[in-house]
């Protein structure tokens, strides 16, 4: 938090502060951001998330098994090119790809859901904006083919719906 007072003694912490400080890092967990600034009537507040690879080391090596697990089944899904599939539903865009509307919202489809043509299957965001990718047919959804947050190619398969 940066105030500008006059006398640095003077520079302390109010409730109200503590309250948009608390408020802005929940923001920073609700999105998954790791910086947030603001400036507000001579007030300019700053909160920041470290992030460290030594933290994300362990839970990497714990994944190890199953990592090897889907390498082994990697051969045969790489075999089948989802692209080709008649029911596979592309990427029209580069971007990131979200399964709800804003982050703990339910999720727009799920594996064995039902779609009509024209029903949002899933969010790509775009230079900061997000876009619907409708469904071009109607179906049940039988594979999601993206994680939530995953960036996506132009073309890359999405979902298959049959």
């Amino acid at each position: 938090m940066a105030r500008q007072p006059d006398d640095k003694a003077a520079a302390k912490f109010s409730s109200e502060d503590s309250a948009i400080i608390r408020e802005l890092a929940l923001l920073l967990d609700e999105t998954s951001l790791t910086e947030i600034e603001i400036e507000r009537a001579g007030l300019r507040l700053r909160v920041a998330r470290n992030v460290s690879v030594a933290a994300t080391m362990p839970m990497q090596m714990a994944a190890a098994p199953a990592l090897q697990a889907a390498a082994a089944a990697a051969p045969a899904a790489a075999a089948v090119d989802l692209s080709k599939h008649p029911g596979a539903v592309t990427s029209p865009m580069v971007g990131t790809a979200y399964w709800s509307p804003e982050p703990g919202a339910k999720p727009f489809i799920e594996v064995g859901s039902k779609v009509s043509v024209g029903q949002t299957l899933l969010i790509i965001e775009a230079m900061k904006t997000m876009n619907q990718i409708p469904s071009p047919r109607s179906g049940t959804v039988t594979q999601i083919l993206v994680e939530d947050g995953q960036p996506v190619e132009y073309g890359e398969p999405l979902v298959i719906i049959e």
